[in-house]
């Protein structure tokens, strides 16, 4: 099968969002990722601001089930509003 993943899952898998810093972004971002990992616990999750405070980068660590559901994830991510990057 050539689309297998070298991952073995389910494993923990850091994502992190970088965007540009609004009032909104962080409630728009962790409902886009609770959506796909409902049981992601807060403490899996850290936030760092960009030296000038322009942007943001949210890191969460979650545990994934399948590539499926990192693929979707990240789909979503990239599509929201205010993300720059999803890394």
């Amino acid at each position: 099968m050539s689309d297998a993943s070298p991952l073995v899952f389910p494993t923990d898998y850091p994502i992190k969002v970088v965007g540009r810093r609004d009032a909104a972004l962080r409630a728009r971002i962790d409902a886009v990722v609770l959506r796909h990992v409902p049981d992601l616990e807060e403490a899996r999750i850290g936030e760092r601001a960009s030296g000038q405070g322009n942007f943001v980068s949210i890191t969460y660590t979650i545990v994934a089930r399948s590539r499926e559901q990192v693929v979707a994830l990240v789909t979503e991510l990239a599509a929201t509003e205010g993300v720059v990057m999803v890394i």
